[in-house]
């Protein structure tokens, strides 16, 4: 990593998954299916844990977050999220397998109890690190994209664009020799090959020279055209709207004097890194970031304070384990850029609660809007024009009151945590 007179008051972590097995999911609606985690990923995403102590845990490090302790770790310092989504528990068995790699083992982690005896924790002082499993159903922050209409018109739009029709053209030929090693699956294509590639030797040995990368390819083309947006508030970035919150509540809590958390981890799919690059332009001078992450790929938002003036924000991306971590440039900028800077771009397409999603993904029974739209229409009184007019500004008040009451009860209010404010063989069915 790059390294300044900036000092790092604190991270926000986005790290993708480790190794798993086959996973399939629709090329329209992105409905998945469930998957299980392999040794290969757990091994991978503890090995990821370990790099990220060395990094900001220790404290000869450049990059150390002043305050923290790697040793006997404050659990108020952290803030662990991870989705439990779609690929059932692939990714919150992937956040525990990190934490285990960045918080070791101590046995000093002990108590002693009043008779004096001294009890060390299970497995040698092994130290239990909180984490939010974040659940699709009633939390869309880490997975925006499913159940949403507006979502599944744009994906549908894509696959009748002149753009894909003229790429399924010109890659017609190899399409066309592809399904002798599908196992008759016309979706989905990269990930069978992929993960068939990494796990089944006679598949290794059979697949001619080439055709995986190809494959793999065409899978980045669709998955971020289909995960990006030239509008910033597009629905192609939904993915990166739904999860700017908890980004942007982690930067607050950091520069908070008063708030311990300075180290945060949202454990997620490959999807919010697609359109937060685009969101953030980074694709524009990277291009080759507009692409399917690796498996424990990780993208680091450190939060610096630099000798003078506002804190800024360094842009770090590690694309899997065996790799290093890189600085890139965002929002068309040359260097760090403020915290402020990116806070003021970016905040106005964020989607902060489950009432704007439902407007915007035209929804009115999943995922909390079910409630909301009960909610509203129970809170919505049938009287007669003389009536209203009788009754007059203060009955609209009180009803207005008994809505807030009722959304505040359901928890519809508010996404995620709680903002802490300061200011067909086809490429359609590529996927990773």
């Amino acid at each position: 990593m790059e390294n300044s007179d900036s000092k790092v008051l604190g991270v926000v972590l986005l790290i993708r998954h480790g190794d798993r097995q086959g996973f399939y999911q629709d090329p329209t609606t992105y409905t998945p299916s469930n998957t299980v985690l392999t040794p290969l990923g757990n091994q991978q995403e503890y090995q990821l844990g370990q790099l990220l102590r060395q990094v900001y845990l220790n404290s000869s490090s450049p990059s150390y977050i002043n305050g923290m302790n790697g040793t006997l770790v404050n659990d108020a310092q952290f803030r662990v999220r991870a989705d439990a989504g779609g690929e059932g528990g692939v990714i919150v068995n992937s956040a525990q397998s990190l934490i285990q790699g960045l918080i070791p083992a101590n046995s000093n982690f002990t108590t002693t109890l009043a008779n004096g005896t001294t009890i060390e924790a299970p497995l040698n002082g092994y130290q239990y690190l909180p984490i939010e499993s974040v659940e699709p159903t009633n939390d869309i922050s880490l997975e925006g994209w499913t159940s949403c209409q507006t979502f599944d018109k744009s994906t549908s739009a894509f696959y009748n664009s002149t753009e894909f029709q003229e790429k399924a053209a010109e890659y017609k030929n190899f399409l066309d020799l592809l399904p002798q090693f599908l196992d008759g699956r016309s979706w989905n294509i990269y990930d069978f090959m992929n993960v068939n590639f990494i796990h089944n030797s006679a598949f290794a040995k059979a697949l001619p020279q080439g055709y995986l990368e190809t494959a793999r390819y065409l899978a980045d083309w669709h998955e971020y055209n289909v995960f990006s947006d030239p509008q910033l508030d597009g629905i192609g970035n939904i993915a990166g709207q739904t999860i700017l919150p908890s980004i942007i509540d982690g930067f607050n809590s950091i520069l908070n004097d008063t708030d311990p958390v300075k180290f945060v981890y949202l454990a997620i799919s490959y999807k919010p890194f697609l359109s937060l690059f685009s969101m953030t332009k980074v694709t524009e001078a990277s291009p080759e970031l507009a692409a399917i992450v690796n498996y424990a790929a990780v993208l680091a938002l450190e939060v610096r304070q630099p000798a003078s003036g506002e804190p800024v924000l360094r842009f770090n991306f590690m694309n899997g384990t065996g790799t290093d971590f890189k600085r890139y440039h965002i929002l068309g900028s040359t260097s760090d850029v403020l915290v402020s800077e990116f806070m003021s771009q970016l905040q106005p397409a964020e989607i902060d609660s489950i009432n704007q999603w439902c407007s915007v993904c035209i929804n009115t029974q999943d995922r909390g809007c079910g409630a909301l739209s009960v909610a509203v229409a129970e809170s919505r009184p049938t009287i007669s024009p003389v009536s209203a007019g009788f009754l007059g500004a203060g009955l609209m008040l009180a009803v207005a009151l008994a809505m807030f009451a009722v959304l505040f009860f359901l928890g519809c209010l508010t996404v995620g945590h709680k903002r802490k404010r300061s200011t067909k063989t086809s490429i359609a069915s590529s996927e990773a």
